[in-house]
């Protein structure tokens, strides 16, 4: 029987942003899965609150009884709480462009702030306006033309209301740091970066560090590894 992989994407995608990725784990006779979390795409309607809690018992509840688990920026930290909560279940983690979250409590909190003041504003401004926002962020200036496309196609498949809920249920500011709970993590843990990506360069570099079985992947690109680099992401999947 096939291995299978669970892929989770990051705030206001939908699984379809894994498609390149499942594609290329698919050739290599991989079953690869790549559901909506909760607040996104066809689970937009959601019962509330969305919390990380809720996030977990979806996704095991849907998944088959052990996979593989790869999960980019927001889905990087579902994936950690996952894997966390039923390491039975999980062989193997993979990180993309994520992190263990923020452990300053200030910078928590004005986090925190920031995303629920995103959060009043998605639910009262054009839609188009939030997506041009969130795109023309320093995070992905310089991600090509055709990746901003793409990633800008995957967004409008969500609903405003439902990503102000995510935010205020699992942005950043919400998660409590998870850095001194990487040494449960007793399966492989791969790390993947983009090389352009300089913050999130440092943050893999710590959680490969931290992880007892962690392995840190740079590959050439930005955040939005998944869309840029769909091939070298599945090919780290596949070797993890």
């Amino acid at each position: 029987m096939p291995e299978s992989v669970v892929l989770l994407h990051g705030f206001s995608g939908t699984g379809r942003a894994w498609e390149g990725v499942a594609a290329a784990l698919r050739r290599e006779g991989y079953r690869a899965l790549a559901p909506d979390l909760p607040g996104h795409g066809a689970a937009s309607d959601f019962e509330l609150p969305i919390t990380f809690d809720a996030c977990v018992r979806k996704v095991l509840a849907d998944a088959p009884e052990r996979f593989l688990l790869g999960g980019y920026s927001l889905g990087g930290r579902v994936a950690l709480h996952i894997a966390l909560s039923a390491p039975d279940r999980v062989s193997r983690l993979v990180l993309v462009s994520s992190t263990a979250g923020v452990e300053d409590a200030s910078e928590r909190e004005a986090r925190r702030l920031a995303d629920h003041l995103l959060a009043d504003e998605l639910e009262r401004m054009p839609f188009e306006d939030f997506i041009e926002r969130w795109r023309t962020q320093p995070l992905f200036a310089d991600e090509p033309p055709e990746v901003g496309r793409l990633a800008r196609e995957d967004q409008r498949r969500n609903r405003p209301e439902a990503l102000a809920e995510v935010l205020r249920g699992i942005g950043a500011g919400e998660m409590e740091p998870m850095w001194d709970r990487l040494a449960g993590l007793h399966m492989p843990v791969s790390v993947v970066v983009g090389d352009r990506d300089a913050k999130f360069v440092a943050l893999g570099r710590r959680l490969a560090a931290e992880a007892p079985h962690g392995r840190l992947f740079t590959l050439a690109g930005g955040h939005n590894l998944p869309l840029e680099n769909p091939e070298a992401v599945a090919g780290v999947i596949a070797c993890a």
